[in-house]
């Protein structure tokens, strides 16, 4: 049958579809965008073909930048894992509710005030699934079944990819299952129940949420993926390729399936990394930026960052305005004719007028990462920084001319000091205190002997 053709005509306060041809969704659905938000664990800002990988081919994650944009400058409001998704999950700085680090305790996770993307979308008649990692809380009232999801596959937390532990698959029950096949793979097996689940939701508007444990320690894959790398000598190296080749060869899978379904010009996709990767212990590349995973430095925060909405947005751009994910939540809702609550507090913004050249002004002139005593701001092109791997001092770095963050200017351009400073206090003092926070990692002197003992507080 002919692909359904959709002709938009836009008015300053709607978006109106018009049809010809069997639309892709049943009749009683609206035309919405389906979403698809894939999100990959620990990658690395180099480590795609399209950001200059040159050793791990990844056609099926660079087709999406392709088809497409390239965010050039796309980070995430946190550089490590929990958080990371939290802040994908709500719309606003996870440390507006506490969640600057990873959970600790069985009884913390998302704050259960706070209202997901599936949350809204479900409202709005999406059927919802989360595939892959959660990390969001272990507790059942924290499940991804509790936060908006249809139906959940996969784990709790961080896992080996053969044998996974925290395993749920909510269409056998909500407890924790062991899984005993030896030949169980979870990239190959999160590829595998997303096309099945894309398959038995055809006929409805739909939200897949596939967050990967790929490219996260500990490195394993299958022969098959390893065969593939014959010429990588550095064993680690040829781990991290094979697992790479296979989180490509998944996002092939599931985006034949969006296309076989004739869905994909009204599909609005997402391919982000949770945070930088942690070269050191899986060899994932950050390109020219400074800085790693749980860093404030670019390298920490600042990701691949691709979307793709065959039906609405350009195709094969770069786009060099910065963005977070934060906007992936408004975006959606957006997209998906849903209100963007404005008394919710949202930090993210409506992505869609800038992308598409409406608005050629910065959708965010400021930026703020908190992560215990390590924390930065960015406005405009300049950014102050406090990092692991720094001077201890608040260092200042022009990135429009400085993407690695070389050149500390801190001691020449005292005024853009004191004026970022002062735009950061203001934006920490409205956060809150973090309500659990790791160990060992991030437990230092000063302010987090403060933070460290309200938390237990809390928790007593």
């Amino acid at each position: 049958m002919p692909k359904a053709i959709a002709i938009s005509v836009f008015s300053s306060l709607m978006l109106v579809p018009l049809f010809f041809g069997p639309p892709s969704t049943s009749a009683a659905e609206p035309n919405r965008p389906n979403i698809l938000i894939i999100y990959a664990d620990d990658l690395g800002y180099g480590e795609t073909g399209v950001q200059g990988c040159k050793d791990i081919p990844t056609p099926n994650i660079d087709s999406i930048a392709k088809n497409g944009l390239r965010c050039t400058q796309g980070y995430v409001a946190a550089t490590y894992c929990s958080p990371s998704r939290a802040g994908l999950m709500t719309g606003k700085y996870p440390t507006r509710f506490g969640h600057e680090f990873n959970a600790i305790t069985r009884a913390s996770g998302l704050s259960l005030k706070e209202t997901t993307l599936a949350d809204r979308l479900k409202k709005q008649g999406y059927a919802t699934a989360a595939v892959g990692k959660w990390h969001l809380g272990d507790g059942p009232e924290y499940h991804p079944t509790k936060r908006g999801f249809d139906e959940f596959y996969g784990t709790l937390a961080n896992t080996p990819f053969f044998h996974p532990t925290k395993f749920i698959d909510t269409r056998v029950s909500g407890d924790v299952m062991e899984i005993t096949d030896p030949d169980f793979y979870t990239t190959d097996k999160y590829a595998e129940r997303s096309v099945d689940w894309l398959e038995r939701n055809k006929a409805k508007s739909w939200f897949l949420y596939l967050p990967f444990n790929a490219q996260h320690a500990p490195l394993q894959a299958p022969r098959k993926y390893l065969d593939r790398f014959p010429s990588i000598e550095d064993e680690k190296r040829k781990m991290f390729a094979a697992m790479m080749s296979a989180m490509d060869d998944a996002v092939g899978s599931v985006l034949d399936k969006v296309k076989a379904l004739g869905q994909e010009e009204n599909t609005l996709i997402f391919f982000i990394a949770d945070n930088g990767g942690p070269t050191q212990s899986t060899t994932s590349q950050n390109g020219a930026l400074r800085g790693f995973k749980m860093t404030t430095f670019e390298g920490g925060p600042r990701v691949p960052f691709f979307i793709q909405w065959k039906g609405r947005y350009p195709e094969g751009k770069e786009y060099k305005l910065p963005v977070m994910n934060l906007d992936v939540l408004p975006t959606c809702l957006a997209a998906a004719g849903a209100p963007v609550p404005s008394a919710d507090g949202l930090d993210g913004v409506d992505l869609s007028p800038y992308l598409e050249g409406q608005n050629e002004s910065s959708a965010h002139q400021t930026m703020f990462w908190r992560f215990g005593e390590q924390w930065a701001v960015r406005h405009g092109d300049w950014k102050l920084v406090v990092s692991k791997g720094g001077s201890g001092k608040p260092e200042l770095y022009n990135l429009g001319n400085d993407i690695s963050e070389s050149t500390d200017l801190a001691a020449t351009e005292t005024a853009k000091v004191t004026e970022l400073r002062t735009l950061y206090d203001a934006w920490s003092a409205q956060q809150a205190e973090p309500v659990a926070i790791d160990k060992p990692n991030n437990q230092k002197k000063g302010p987090q002997k403060r933070q460290l003992k309200n938390a237990k507080a809390k928790a007593a």
